[in-house]
């Protein structure tokens, strides 16, 4: 036993502790296996987190299986995103990426043996009357008139599907289970259906594609799967999978074990829904950056680090449950805070003249950009004209305002110099609109020699220097705590005000960073370069989150 096994703390860790102990398994293989239909989101970064997490942990491995069995909604840009947000995470998975489309012959050939073996049959039956005769939860099912059939007319009419013989929905391939089984999933069913379509991995050479409950334990099977980890939904059919295994002439024997999916609110995580809010250009893609998508969130500014302790945080167990969304946004907080490099914006300039430099000073003064890391430096250039912010001068000195700038009184620019403000300048409509102000000598790095203190300390950049960006400020999407669990339609709760963009003044080093660098812009918030927009004569930042909890935001 490793230390690492002793250090175990969800259920499905302890479950794989046991069974190395008592020698059921000798190595760890888990697996995890997307649909490739759309982009993957923040529910799949926990059974991410959870499936390569226990791999890793008991020195096993995690395979990587697109559960491909529906041509007509997959497509190769869903396959090379998944691909990508697993390793964005940190994971790296067993070998090739495998595909349950590389298991048709052998699937094919295990359905011919249950036909062989009398328990399938081809079903004419239509969709609606296969409805009619499934029965409900409190009334068991009929029998199929065409459950009779015999082994050589079922074999005749499987391969006649198989040869593109039938029409979509003619027929399908049932299993011969129990048609008054409590269990729906167990009231025989489907094993193949008819689908005409072009598929991204084997082209055209299926007309018939297997259903995922065929589908997937035979590939945990064929892929050594020892521990197959899925969430609640698919507890009811787990019957339905050991009914396969127990019934085929599978190489192994997995198990599966079901875990709590995250929910969290004030966010919708159907792929359906995220799909309808791409397609009707609510947001501008999978990968935007209000989107609960991994994509989406790596475009936001998270972190893997901050991703997976939050996953570490709320735990696995065997109920579903809402996770406060605040959860996710103190592990961002926690994370940037520890890490991220600190740079200055201005968002609401106001220009400040320091009248005892004289025109054309240039001085360029060196920051650190963490004040625990060692993340090197960057050059600040300090001029006579420099830009605050609005909001970091007031005509008026007040208890309210006590830390901030006002005529005869002073503050530090952070890492600079201190001032001391002398005078302002007003518009027409009684707007300031410039300050002047003076330098006090001696000041770089130590406080005056005299007793009048700086009352406080403000960020700027220099206003002939620094940099126009582009600022993409961003709000949750949803106003309602469960968007997609009210009587209306959760499109009723998207939030019209989730994006304002502005124009901020920028450190020119900020405008050279490379895509995706993170920064606290100090006393602002906590920004990114964003992936896609972001360049040296056009910087854009995306807000990633603000310096502190918004209470405002917990309220419907």
């Amino acid at each position: 036993m490793t230390d690492s096994i002793a250090t175990s703390h969800n259920f499905i860790a302890k479950i794989i502790q046991e069974d190395l102990a008592n020698g059921k398994v000798t190595r760890v293989v888990t697996r995890f296996p997307p649909e490739p239909n759309g982009y993957l989101h923040v529910g799949h970064a926990k059974s991410i987190c959870l499936n390569f997490g226990v791999a890793e942990q008991f020195g096993g491995v995690c395979n990587l299986r697109f559960d491909d069995t529906n041509p007509e909604k997959e497509n190769q840009e869903y396959i090379d995103a998944i691909q990508d947000d697993v390793r964005w995470l940190g994971f790296q998975w067993d070998g090739d990426v495998r595909y349950a489309s590389s298991y048709f012959d052998q699937l094919h050939a295990w359905a011919i043996h249950l036909i062989k073996e009398g328990k399938a049959y081809v079903c004419d039956l239509s969709p609606e009357q296969a409805r009619e005769y499934r029965g409900s939860l409190t009334e068991a099912g009929k029998d199929s008139p065409f459950r009779s059939r015999s082994v050589e007319e079922n074999l005749a009419l499987f391969e006649r599907m198989r040869a593109g013989k039938f029409d979509e929905g003619a027929c399908v391939l049932r299993a011969r289970i129990d048609m008054a089984s409590p269990n729906m999933n167990l009231r025989d069913p489907i094993l193949y259906r008819i689908r005409k379509a072009h598929h991204h991995q084997t082209g055209d050479k299926w007309c018939i594609y297997p259903t995922y409950d065929f589908t997937h334990g035979q590939s945990d099977a064929l892929e050594g799967v020892t521990h197959s980890v899925c969430t609640l939904e698919f507890e009811d059919h787990k019957p339905l999978y050991e009914w396969f295994i127990a019934n085929l002439p599978v190489p192994a024997q997995p198990k599966q074990y079901e875990f709590g999916r995250l929910n969290l609110d004030y966010t919708v995580t159907s792929k359906r829904k995220l799909k309808s809010l791409v397609d009707n250009h609510v947001v501008s893609g999978w990968d935007d950056p209000r989107m609960p998508t991994i994509s989406g969130m790596r475009r936001r500014g998270f972190t893997p680090n901050s991703i997976r302790n939050f996953c570490d945080m709320i735990g696995v167990t065997r109920s579903d449950g809402m996770v406060e969304i605040s959860m996710l946004e103190h592990a961002l907080r926690d994370d940037l805070n520890k890490n991220a490099p600190r740079a200055m914006a201005v968002l609401n300039p106001l220009k400040v003249v320091i009248e005892n430099l004289p025109e054309g000073h240039l001085e360029q003064l060196n920051a650190e950009y963490h004040p625990d890391l060692d993340l090197g430096g960057r050059d600040m250039p300090f001029t006579r004209e420099l830009y605050i912010d609005q909001a970091d001068f007031k005509e008026e000195y007040s208890k309210k305002f006590k830390k901030k700038f006002t005529p005869g009184n002073r503050i530090r620019l952070r890492h600079s110099y201190v001032i001391e403000a002398t005078g302002y300048e007003k518009d027409d409509a009684g707007n300031v609109t410039l300050v002047r102000a003076n330098l006090i000598e001696g000041t770089l790095g130590t406080d005056p020699a005299d007793d009048i203190k700086p009352k406080g300390v403000v960020h700027w950049v220099s206003a002939s220097h620094a940099v126009e960006a582009e600022l993409r400020l961003y709000e949750r999407l949803f106003t309602h705590q469960t968007p997609d669990k009210t009587d209306g339609d959760f499109m009723d709760f998207v939030n019209t005000d989730s994006l304002s963009v502005v124009t901020a003044w920028v450190e020119p080093a900020l405008a050279q960073v490379a895509a995706e660098s993170n920064f606290q812009f100090e006393r602002e918030g906590y920004y990114v370069a964003d992936r896609r927009d972001h360049a040296a004569g056009k910087p854009v930042f995306n807000l990633t989150i603000g310096l502190r909890e918004d209470k405002s935001l917990t309220q419907d």
